[in-house]
């Protein structure tokens, strides 16, 4: 192995080894039949329904300390700042 590539560190011949397979599904016509939920002809989406106001992906330049602030409180700071941004509108609406 070239020194530059490193190693995963798994088992590979191992799990190449491994031929049975009992906890997989055997993949028959009463399997496929219940994939795709109908009811009558029309294909019933599952997931979560499409939103009436999708939100609009966009590129934002911001100031540095702005999004480290809101980068600072952990997931969910994309929501923040779009309903930072929310709130100042609204107050300049009412304003």
């Amino acid at each position: 192995m070239p020194r530059n590539k490193p190693t995963i560190g798994s088992d590979l011949e191992r799990v190449d080894a491994h031929e049975e397979y009992d906890e997989a599904p055997e993949l028959d016509e009463r399997y496929f039949e219940r994939a795709d939920l109908y009811h009558g002809d029309k294909l019933i989406r599952r997931g979560r329904p499409p939103s009436a106001a999708p939100k609009e992906a966009i590129k934002l330049r911001l100031d540095p300390d702005v999004l480290e602030y809101f980068r600072s409180g952990g997931p969910g700071w994309q929501t923040r700042i779009n309903d930072a941004l929310r709130r100042a509108a609204r107050l300049k609406k009412a304003g």
